[in-house]
């Protein structure tokens, strides 16, 4: 491989293959294109989804409590399935998961095609999916090793996914806008329903080893006390966590309020609210493809800073916007410091958890990610019908700039926490390589 400084990285094809570098397991590219398909019928589902509740009731507190429903199992459950994620076959948890989650896209376009959808019928459906996503997610993040086996190629392989769940949420809504004022809300869930069968095909394809895994194991709950102890008890981890769990709950709810924004703002319908979605998307693409195409790990610690601070200001800009032309550029911006923060930080995570510990380490990111979002769902809702949209988006982008300035202070004692860590890995050797071409010793440390 030619060095990190050669001319021949510097042209397009070698560009091209450090970027998509992850594609060269097997198990991964089947993994991808499978993903990306049903990522695509996801997304589209999600905003006919949001767009059908609200034209029924015109009520932002129960677009609120929709999310609510359907990610309050990532807070409850999220955690058991990282333990399991860690014992058993993932890809077989995997199979269960996207069965359960198109057995509820099937029933979704049912109802719809029949006329027979109501509000407390989809509430229902989105509290199955949640259940579904809450061992999917988790056991989908682990499962990243067992289909990449070099973990320096690792941070590729998140920063790719990250890149296909944008492409989709940049491709998904713009063709749910376009459906939707077609033919209504119905086809977007067929679409989803028939998706699923792309993933379940990927894993029947996969050739993977099989697993030695220990015969005995401690109870489900003292698995999870392990888990808990370890992430809480490496400040890094548990910083990281905090983290995340905060902008969820004070600035993800973003997504939620598209809509109202779409409608009582911009006095648009699904397209409005279609472009943007595509507009956030395409920024969050934008940080993701950046990532891919990083090297290694250094800098991650910084960019979680930076990035948060980047979708801070995003979301208040947004707030004080009246003009879709303005909104849609500042949505890409925050779409993009949203991407790098999530991104950086599960590459973060991934590297620093111990090999039997990462379904654990991945399910409390999922608890302190998506657990979070229904609290925050549920709050927006409430304060959009009070102060309006808005003013509560404002709120959670002020929130989100005081826990952003806090990481960074944190960001010394960071990188001392996790040198030693580095070191033990032999992650250091990229280290020593970046130390030895950095203008000032310290240089090469900076952000991890």
């Amino acid at each position: 491989m030619p060095a990190p400084n050669s001319s021949a990285d510097l042209t397009a094809p070698g560009r091209l293959r450090l970027i998509l570098r992850a594609f060269k397991y097997r198990n991964y590219r089947l993994f991808f294109v499978g993903q990306g398909i049903s990522l695509i019928g996801t997304w589209m589902q999600m905003i006919a989804m949001s767009w059908l509740v609200y034209r029924l009731t015109d009520s932002a507190f129960l677009l609120g409590l929709v999310a609510f429903l359907g990610q309050i199992p990532g807070l409850a459950i999220s955690p058991f399935a990282g333990v399991l994620a860690d014992r058993r076959d993932r890809r077989r948890i995997l199979y269960l998961t996207q069965g359960f989650s198109m057995a509820q896209a099937v029933t979704l376009t049912i109802l719809s095609f029949t006329g027979a959808v109501t509000v407390w019928q989809i509430t229902l459906l989105a509290l199955w999916l949640g259940l579904a996503n809450a061992f999917d997610i988790p056991t989908r993040q682990a499962f990243l090793l067992d289909m990449v086996e070099n973990r320096e190629d690792l941070p590729n392989a998140i920063a790719l996914n990250s890149s296909l769940f944008n492409s989709a949420r940049l491709l998904g809504p713009a063709l749910a806008g376009v459906l939707i004022a077609a033919a209504g809300e119905s086809i977007c869930f067929l679409l989803n329903a028939l998706s699923y069968g792309a993933v379940l095909l990927a894993l029947a394809a996969m050739r993977l080893p099989p697993k030695v895994r220990a015969q005995r194991h401690p109870s489900v709950l003292e698995g999870l006390k392990e888990g808990v102890r370890y992430a809480f008890g490496f400040s890094p981890i548990r910083a990281i966590l905090l983290l995340m769990a905060l902008t969820s709950l004070m600035g993800m709810p973003l997504l939620v309020l598209l809509p109202v924004l779409a409608k009582k703002v911009f006095g648009g319908g699904s397209h409005t609210y279609g472009f943007l979605m595509t507009s956030l998307g395409g920024g969050a693409l934008a940080g993701a493809v950046y990532l891919a195409s990083r090297r290694s790990v250094l800098g991650l610690g910084r960019w979680v800073a930076r990035a948060s601070v980047i979708f801070a200001l995003g979301l208040i800009a947004v707030a004080f916007s009246r003009w879709l032309w303005l909104s849609l550029p500042l949505l890409a911006v925050t779409g993009f410091g949203m991407m790098m923060q999530m991104a950086s930080s599960n590459t973060l995570l991934q590297t620093l958890a111990d090999d039997d510990k990462r379904g654990r380490i991945m399910s409390l990111f999922t608890m302190s990610f998506m657990g979070m979002l229904p609290f925050g769902s549920l709050l927006a809702g409430a304060l959009a019908d009070r102060i309006g949209a808005p003013g509560t988006i404002a709120l959670g982008g002020g929130v989100c700039l005081l826990s952003a300035l806090a990481f960074g202070a944190y960001l010394p004692r960071f990188r001392t926490h996790v040198h030693p860590l580095y070191v033990k890995m032999g992650i250091i050797k990229e280290v020593a390589a970046a130390l030895e071409t950095a203008d000032e010793p310290a240089a090469g440390m900076e952000g991890r």
